[in-house]
């Protein structure tokens, strides 16, 4: 039955529309021949898989039981545990890199920050002229600072504490001093059992710098070229 008597046949049979539409799409679907140098092909025609090359030589897969055979050797012949004791025996007689501290320490860079201090000049006076140029760049509000004028018009300060509880020892303050008195020193064996201990106060900032000015100096010397 050619095209056009399926569709007679589906209308005098009484179909309806969906199955009118369903009919077309099924005669429209269909491949038509195609001559290609007097031969007909069918389009789209997919090619048979090819067999499976056989696995190589080299890489052959070894049987069940030889796996679990040698398994088993290794956990009887404790073959990790000599690997183990082979390696501490090697690292046993090797240089040790160990540091016994705090018998013996490591280098610290000139730019280490630890705890804080306030510096003098030579002559004792304090060098804080009470800018407070380092309360304010402070991103944790760790600094709170009180000054006053002198007699001979200098500006001192007389309140310069430091809370360490809340510093991060990010080193803004000792960058924005004009006139390098705050600084953060070497000494990192400090603590407190309470947390008022931890609260550093001017007095004991300056006792901080008396005690440890020379290391300072000879850090701030070290670093000068690249200030």
């Amino acid at each position: 039955m050619s095209d056009p008597q399926q569709k007679t046949a589906a209308q005098d049979n009484g179909a309806s529309e969906p199955a009118q539409q369903f009919a077309q799409a099924v005669v429209d679907a269909r491949p038509e021949d195609q001559t290609v140098g007097g031969q007909a092909s069918v389009p789209n025609q997919q090619q048979p898989d090819s067999p499976p090359s056989p696995p190589a030589a080299g890489n052959s897969v070894r049987p069940v039981w030889l796996v679990a055979s040698l398994r088993m050797l290794r956990s009887l012949l404790l073959l990790e545990l000599l690997r183990g004791l082979y390696l501490t025996g090697r690292k046993f007689f090797a240089r040790k890199i160990t540091v016994r501290y705090p018998e013996e320490k490591t280098p610290m860079s000139p730019r280490f920050r630890g705890l804080h201090a306030l510096r003098r000049y030579p002559n004792g006076e304090e060098r804080c002229i009470a800018c407070k140029l380092c309360e304010a760049v402070c991103p944790a509000m760790a600094i709170h600072i009180d000054s006053e004028v002198r007699d001979d018009g200098s500006r001192r300060t007389t309140r310069y504490d430091i809370a360490m509880v809340k510093c991060i020892f990010c080193g803004l303050c000792e960058e924005a001093c004009p006139v390098d008195a705050i600084v953060e020193s070497h000494v990192l064996e400090y603590h407190g059992e309470k947390r008022g201990d931890l609260y550093y106060t001017k007095e004991m900032l300056l006792a901080n710098g008396d005690k440890h000015e020379q290391a300072i100096a000879a850090a701030r010397a070290a670093e000068a070229k690249y200030r």
